[in-house]
């Protein structure tokens, strides 16, 4: 229930986020908020992160929904009962899902979230994709912790 209830929040926060700027800004406007380091930037993302395989949202789509339903099937097989491991899937699936609904809904996906250093930008983001990196991260974290912790245990009985 904890990972459903992360879910929703995340893609709720995602769309509604998306729909501010799509309602304020007009497409590659920019403001600053951190003056050369950080602005707010209406872009349309057809591709995949940092706009690999642009135009390709019907593919980035399908592989939305494989990767939805492997995560729902398999989720017991990769996830301990750990809170950490239930929020992970909840940031995960949140954020797969907001994205989902932009690119089914608008064919790209609304990024906004514009970091650079001069003329050095990181590829714009929005809250869809912090949370699955996010989670991604985390569960990375988790997995090291659980493998730190039966390895001690191994050696505590050895």
């Amino acid at each position: 229930m904890l990972s459903l209830c992360i879910a929703v929040a995340i893609t709720f926060l995602d769309q509604f986020t998306k729909s501010l700027v799509i309602q304020y800004f007009f497409l590659h406007e920019s403001l600053p908020i951190v003056p050369g380091f950080f602005d707010l930037r209406h872009i349309h993302n057809t591709g995949a992160a940092w706009g690999m395989f642009a135009g390709g949202y019907l593919w980035l789509a399908l592989l939305s929904v494989i990767m939805l339903g492997v995560i729902v099937v398999f989720r017991k097989s990769f996830l301990s009962k750990s809170i950490l491991d239930r929020i992970c899937l909840g940031f995960i699936v949140g954020g797969i899902v907001g994205n989902l609904i932009d690119r089914v809904r608008l064919q790209y996906v609304v990024d906004f979230l514009d970091f650079y250093c001069g003329s050095h930008h990181f590829p714009a983001f929005n809250v869809a994709d912090s949370a699955i990196c996010v989670g991604v991260g985390l569960y990375i974290i988790s997995q090291i912790l659980t493998a730190r912790k039966s390895a001690t245990s191994v050696e505590d009985q050895g």
